[in-house]
C-alpha cells in the first residue's frame, strides 16, 4: 500500500511520526512524505521514505498562497496516486483533504490541538472554521487528542456525523525517553519548553518566576523554545531579553533534542491556555520529572494532580507561583516519587505502541471499505 503523510515541516514528520512510519514500512508499505524541505528531509529519505517537497506559508492566512497549496497537493496526489493520505497540522488538514477528496483518495486527519482558531472570535477565526467544515466533511476519519477538543470541534464546526476517534497524542518512545535521576540539589530548576507565544503561558511563567525568586533566590527558571515573532500572538524578542537581563529566566534558545535539558531540571512547566496532548509534558514525565501544567483541555489529561505533578489555573501567574513554591518546598524523595508515578502514567496511557495500533486498526478498516474494481 502507498501511504502519503503530509505535514507542515519535515522536522515534524521525523520527530513525531517516525515510529509510525517505521512500523508501516516494516509491514511492507511504501511511505510518501510530503512537506517543506528542511534539514530533516534527508533523514526521512534515509529511513526509506520517498520525499516530495512543497511550499507552505505556515503562519500566514493569505488565500492566494493557501490556494496554491491546494493546487500543489492536488498535483502531487494525482501524480503519486497514494492509496490513502494522513494529514497533520492545520493547512494540510484543510487543503490536503480538499485535494485528496477531489481525486477520490481517502484521508485520515489529525487535530493535535484547537489552538488560536478556537481561542479567538476574530473574522479570521470564523473563516478558518468554515474552511474546516468544508474540508472535514470529506475526511474518512479525524483523530483528536482529547475528548474536550473533539466535543468543541464538533459543536462549533457543526459536523455531528464526522467519523472520529481519540489518540493519546503522537505517543512516546519509552526506550528513547528513559528515566533519569533528579538533580541532587536543594535548589530547584524549573524548565518550560514551548513555542514562545502568548497562548503557551510564557508571560505567566515569567511573572511566577519573578515572584518565586523573591522567596527562593537560588531557584533557576529556564525557557526553551523557538521565538515566533511572525505569529499574531508571538512574544517579542525584546520581552524575553528583558527577562534575561533582569535575571528572572535563562533563555536556552531552541533545540532538536530536549532530553539533556529535562535531565537538568527538577520540574517541567507548561501553563498553556489549551493543548491537544502536550508532548513536552509526556517527555518530562517519561524521564521521571514532576510537572506543573494548566487545568485546561489537553493538559489535564497528562497529569494526575498531586501525584505526578500539580495543576494550576490557566492565565493565573499567582496560582502558578503557588505551585512552584510547593515544588520548592518538597523534599527530593517526594519529588522522585512524583516522577516515578509520572513515568508509570506515560507507560500505561501514552506509549507510542498504543498510537501505532490505533492507526493500523483504522487504516485496515478504511481500506477494507473501499470497493475494489
Amino acid at each position: 500500500m502507498k501511504i502519503a503523510i503530509t505535514l507542515n515541516t519535515s522536522w515534524n514528520i521525523y520527530n513525531f511520526r517516525i515510529g509510525l512510519i517505521r512500523e508501516l514500512i516494516r509491514q511492507g508499505n511504501q511511505i510518501l512524505a510530503i512537506a517543506p524541505h528542511d534539514d530533516f528531509s534527508i533523514k526521512l529519505k534515509e529511513e526509506g521514505c520517498d520525499f516530495v517537497p512543497i511550499t507552505m506559508d505556515n503562519t500566514g492566512s493569505n488565500p492566494f498562497k493557501d490556494f496554491s497549496l491546494y493546487r500543489q497537493l492536488k498535483k502531487i496526489y494525482r501524480e503519486q496516486n497514494p492509496d490513502i493520505v494522513f494529514h497533520y497540522t492545520v493547512k494540510p488538514n484543510i487543503y490536503g483533504t480538499l485535494a485528496a477528496s477531489a481525486l477520490g483518495i481517502p484521508a485520515i486527519n489529525n487535530v493535535s490541538g484547537l489552538g488560536t482558531v478556537f481561542l479567538s472570535k476574530s473574522l479570521a477565526s470564523i473563516a478558518a472554521k468554515q474552511l474546516y467544515k468544508r474540508a472535514f466533511a470529506k475526511a474518512n476519519l479525524v483523530f483528536f487528542q482529547n475528548a474536550d477538543d473533539r466535543q468543541s470541534f464538533l459543536s462549533e464546526i457543526h459536523l455531528p456525523e464526522l467519523p472520529t476517534d481519540l489518540l493519546p497524542g503522537s505517543g512516546i518512545d519509552l526506550s528513547d525517553f528513559s528515566v533519569s535521576p533528579l538533580p541532587d540539589s536543594e535548589h530547584r530548576v524549573f524548565l518550560m519548553i514551548a513555542r514562545l507565544i502568548i497562548d503557551k503561558g510564557v508571560m505567566e511563567y515569567i511573572e511566577a518566576a519573578e515572584k518565586t525568586l523573591a522567596k527562593y533566590p537560588k531557584t533557576k527558571f529556564q525557557l526553551l523554545g523557538k521565538l515566533d515573532p511572525a505569529h499574531a500572538r508571538g512574544i517579542p524578542e525584546a520581552t524575553i531579553a528583558k527577562a534575561v537581563e533582569d535575571n528572572i529566566i535563562e533563555y536556552l534558545g531552541e533545540t532538536n533534542n530536549v532530553k539533556p535539558y529535562i535531565k537538568q531540571a527538577t520540574c517541567v512547566v507548561l501553563p498553556s491556555y489549551r493543548e491537544g496532548t502536550p508532548r513536552t509534558m509526556l517527555e518530562a514525565a517519561a524521564m521521571g520529572r514532576p510537572i506543573i501544567t494548566s487545568n485546561v483541555a489537553g493538559c489535564r489529561e497528562v497529569i494526575s494532580n498531586n501525584e505526578t505533578g500539580l495543576l494550576c489555573e490557566a492565565r493565573n501567574a499567582t496560582h502558578l507561583y503557588e505551585k512552584m513554591i510547593e515544588i520548592c518546598e518538597m523534599t527530593n524523595p517526594e519529588l522522585a516519587t512524583m516522577g516515578t508515578k509520572g513515568r508509570n502514567l506515560v507507560e500505561n496511557k501514552f506509549d507510542e505502541q498504543i498510537v501505532i495500533e490505533q492507526y493500523l486498526k483504522h487504516l485496515s478498516n478504511i481500506m477494507n471499505q473501499i470497493p475494489t474494481e
